[in-house]
């Protein structure tokens, strides 16, 4: 976990036990918590995912998941937040 402004901390997440994504961020946004996929800038410095997920359900569930890990992390602080989070209940 960190604490650097708006960024709390970075994660990997594992696809049934065989795929596997980095630098996935969770961000304070002006409401509430939210899941940033990895990004890189390009020639007019916007950033653009490198990965994501394309359908809205399964990012759902998959954010829903990642927030929960992350929470529970920061509700008991001697829990130190799994370096990976597996999506077994993800269905594709």
């Amino acid at each position: 976990m960190r604490d650097e402004g708006n960024l709390k901390a970075f994660c990997s997440v594992v696809f049934d036990d065989v795929f596997i994504v980095h630098s996935v961020k969770i961000i304070q946004g002006k409401e509430a918590l939210f899941v940033a996929m990895p990004s890189r800038e390009v020639k007019n410095g916007q950033f653009r995912d490198t990965a994501h997920p394309i359908d809205n359900a399964f990012r759902m569930s998959m954010e829903t998941q990642i927030l929960e890990k992350y929470n529970d992390c920061v509700n008991h602080p001697g829990m130190a937040m799994p370096a990976e989070i597996h999506t077994e209940d993800v269905t594709f």
